[in-house]
C-alpha cells in the first residue's frame, strides 16, 4: 500500500473516531441534578379538542411533532381539579391520596354541616408520597406555580401560589427586581382569570430563568373558567386555547434563555374534559320538594353531586334520598357505598370526606345547589354552560397528555392511558421511583 493511501485511511479512521466520540457525547445521559421536568397543566382541556386539525395551538403541535402524545388520558373519579392534579403527582387515585374536593371537606355532626376548605395545608390533605417530595428528599429542587393541594408544602423549594401574598419569598424577590408589582397580585378590581394566568406565566418564566428547578409544577385556569361560563366548543373556548398556547411558548423560550432547553422535558396535561350543559338539576330544591330537610346536605360538582346524611336516621334517609333522585329528571344514576370501590372512590369508613351517596347527571344536565326564588327544580339554563364531574369513563371527560424534550421519543402517538402514569413518568425522568405508583409510560421514554 502506498504511503499516500495509508495516510488517507488513517485520516478517515481518525474522523470516524471523532464522529463516534461526538455521538457518544451527545447520547450521554444528563445527571438528574442537571435535568428539568416542567409539568404544565391546562385545566379543563378536553382530549376531543386535539382531534381538530385547525385548533389554534402551534406551540402544542410543535411539541407533539417532536415528542409523544396520547389520543386521550383518563382521569380518576371524581373528575374534578384537585383530585386529578394530586393523582398526577402521586400516581395513585383518591382511595390512597385522599383528595376528593378542591380543598379539604370539613364535616361536623349534630347538626350536620359540610364545607370545603381550600386553605388546608398539603400535609393535612395528601396522604400519599408525591414526586416533588421524593425529588426534594433526593437533593433536587422543586417549584410550583398555582398548583393545587399543595398549600405550605415543605418539600417545595419555590412557590408562587394561587393566592400569592406580598410576604411570599418569591413574590418579594420578583418585586425587588422590578418584575412584578404588588398591584399585579392584588384582587382589587376583580382581575380576570386571563390576567392571573399571565401573572402565573411571568412567575413560571422567572423561576426557570433564575432558579432552574429540577421539577416545576405549573397550572393555568383560563380554559376551565371559559368552559364553565360559555361551554366547550365555542369561540370563547378556542380563544382561551390560543392564549394558553402562547403561555406554553413563553415557558419554552425561558428554558432557551436559561440555557437548559436541551435537558428539559415538557409534559403538557389536563385534569379532565368538559360537557355542554343546557339544564340544571337544583339538588337542594329536589330534596325540599320531597320534604327532606337539613339532615341531608349536598355539595354539587357539575356532572355529579355528593350527598351527606345525618347519622341519626342514616339508613332511612339514604333510601329516601336515593328513591327521590332516581325519579328525578336528568339523573343518570345514584351510586351507593357498595359501588364506591369499583369507581375508585374511598369508603366513608376510611375517608371521612366521602359522602353517603353520589348522584350522577345525564349528558346535557348539570347538578347545582339551591335555586333561589320560584321555579322548577330542574330547569333550562339561560344559555349553555360547561361542566365536568361526570364519570371518568365518559368520552368527553378524557384529558390530554403530550410529552416532548429530553428523554422523550419523537413522533410517537400513544394509546389512551391513565393519569396515574404521569407521576411515575416524572419520577423516571428524574431518576426517582415512587413507592406505590404504576409503571412509567415506557412507550414515550428513550431507553
Amino acid at each position: 500500500m502506498s504511503r499516500s493511501k495509508s495516510s488517507a485511511l488513517l485520516l478517515v479512521f481518525a474522523y470516524l473516531l471523532i464522529f463516534q466520540a461526538r455521538a457518544s457525547w451527545a447520547a450521554a445521559p444528563v445527571a438528574a441534578k442537571d435535568r428539568t421536568v416542567i409539568l404544565i397543566s391546562l385545566d379543563g382541556f378536553p382530549a376531543y379538542d386535539l382531534e381538530d386539525p385547525k385548533l389554534p395551538i402551534p406551540t402544542l403541535r410543535e411539541l407533539m411533532r417532536n415528542g409523544s402524545w396520547a389520543k386521550s388520558m383518563q382521569p380518576i373519579n371524581p373528575t374534578w381539579t384537585w383530585p386529578n392534579h394530586t393523582t398526577m403527582v402521586t400516581g395513585v387515585d383518591a382511595r390512597k391520596h385522599g383528595v376528593l374536593y378542591n380543598g379539604l371537606l370539613r364535616r361536623q355532626d349534630d347538626p350536620l354541616t359540610v364545607k370545603v376548605d381550600p386553605t388546608a395545608p398539603k400535609v393535612e390533605m395528601v396522604h400519599a408520597p408525591t414526586v416533588y417530595d421524593l425529588a426534594q428528599q433526593s437533593g433536587l429542587t422543586t417549584a410550583q406555580v398555582d398548583w393545587v393541594a399543595i398549600n405550605d408544602a415543605p418539600t417545595i423549594s419555590w412557590a408562587f401560589p394561587e393566592k400569592a401574598t406580598p410576604s411570599a419569598p418569591l413574590v418579594k424577590e420578583m418585586v425587588g427586581k422590578g418584575l412584578l408589582t404588588l398591584e399585579d397580585i392584588s384582587n382589587d378590581g376583580h382581575p380576570s382569570i386571563v390576567w392571573r394566568d399571565q401573572i402565573w406565566t411571568r412567575a413560571g418564566s422567572y423561576l426557570i430563568k433564575e432558579h432552574k428547578p429540577n421539577l416545576l409544577l405549573f397550572h393555568l385556569l383560563t380554559l376551565d373558567s371559559t368552559h364553565h361560563t360559555y361551554a366547550p366548543k365555542t369561540l370563547a373556548s378556542y380563544d382561551a386555547i390560543a392564549f394558553l398556547d402562547s403561555c406554553i411558548r413563553e415557558l419554552i423560550e425561558a428554558t432557551k434563555t436559561a440555557g437548559i432547553f436541551d435537558r428539559t422535558t415538557f409534559l403538557v396535561v389536563s385534569d379532565h374534559g368538559f360537557r355542554r350543559v343546557e339544564k340544571q338539576i337544583w339538588l337542594r330544591n329536589v330534596l325540599n320538594g320531597a320534604h327532606i330537610g337539613p339532615e341531608v346536605q349536598v355539595i354539587p360538582e357539575g356532572g355529579s353531586g355528593m350527598i351527606y346524611v345525618s347519622s341519626g336516621r342514616r339508613k332511612e334517609l339514604i333510601e329516601k334520598v336515593a328513591a327521590t333522585l332516581a325519579e328525578t329528571e336528568g339523573v343518570a344514576r345514584v351510586v351507593k357505598e357498595s359501588d364506591f370501590s369499583a369507581l375508585g372512590y374511598p369508603l366513608p369508613s376510611s375517608n371521612r370526606q366521602m359522602p353517603d351517596l353520589v348522584v350522577l347527571a345525564k349528558p346535557g344536565y348539570g347538578i347545582a345547589g339551591e335555586r333561589k326564588g320560584a321555579g322548577p327544580a330542574v330547569a333550562a339554563t339561560e344559555s349553555p354552560v360547561g361542566a365536568h364531574g361526570y364519570l371518568n369513563t365518559d368520552p368527553e371527560m378524557q384529558a390530554i397528555f403530550v410529552a416532548s424534550g429530553y428523554g422523550i421519543k419523537k413522533g410517537q402517538r400513544l394509546e389512551p392511558l391513565r393519569n396515574t402514569k404521569v407521576a411515575p413518568t416524572i419520577a423516571d425522568l428524574l431518576g426517582l421511583k415512587l413507592p406505590d405508583g404504576e409503571s412509567p409510560i415506557s412507550e414515550a421514554l428513550q431507553q
